[in-house]
């Protein structure tokens, strides 16, 4: 399939669902997507980041919460007591977006530095691989929650979650035969990683000084 058709259904099927139900416990407590970076919340910075690559964008969380509602962005609740984790955030997400039939692109809310070509790399090597989900795999390294996932696999998730009680992405990605799409290790010395996390105080702060020196802009847009 040529780049241009990928980026053409890029354009008009793929919707996009921020992870962003979690906690940031290693960090003191409270709504890990609202603490500041480079003097904006990280939710904002993966917002910025993914709106260009789908046609609409949606928050997974725990539960609806007006501090999130300032972003002006759908809040898809977990599926149910019990569901939590990030199987619960997919189905939510495919729940939400299965009568419109779109695919479904993944991400966390504390990965500021995620690629702008996430779309539309997962959905070229799903494409090629005939696969109905596709996972990022960097420096040798399953990244689940950089993901794609087709609309048909609901009824299966569905299962899995609610009927076996599954929570991780890894066995649900192999039960699928996902497409794994090779990202580059490109990144310079004392860049960031496009699948930089941030769990941690230190995280945080190393984060902020590459923002303020911006070396992960320079080097993706």
């Amino acid at each position: 399939m040529s780049s241009a058709l990928v980026a053409g259904r890029v354009a008009g099927s793929v919707a996009g669902v921020i992870l962003a139900g979690g906690r940031s416990t290693r960090m003191g407590g409270g709504c890990k997507a609202l603490t500041p970076l480079a003097g904006r919340p990280l939710l904002q910075h993966v917002i910025d980041r993914m709106a260009p690559q789908v046609v609409t964008l949606a928050l997974s969380v725990e539960h609806e919460s007006a501090a999130l509602a300032a972003f002006g962005l759908p809040q898809l609740a977990d599926p149910a007591p019990g569901h939590r984790g990030p199987l619960g955030g997919l189905l939510s997400g495919l729940r939400h977006f299965a009568r419109l039939r779109y695919w479904v692109l993944l991400a966390p809310c504390d990965a500021p530095f995620l690629p702008p070509d996430l779309a539309a790399r997962l959905l070229a090597c799903a494409v090629r691989a005939q696969s109905s989900a596709a996972v990022a795999v960097h420096a040798g390294e399953w990244q689940p929650t950089f993901s794609l996932w087709h609309h048909s696999v609901l009824p299966e998730l569905e299962r899995a979650v609610g009927r076996e009680g599954q929570a991780g992405f890894k066995p649900f990605l192999r039960a699928l035969r996902a497409a794994e799409c090779a990202w580059p290790d490109d990144a310079p010395p004392g860049e960031p990683s496009p699948f930089f996390n941030i769990n941690d105080p230190a995280a945080l702060a190393q984060a902020g000084r590459w923002m303020e020196q911006g070396l992960a802009l320079e080097r993706t847009c």
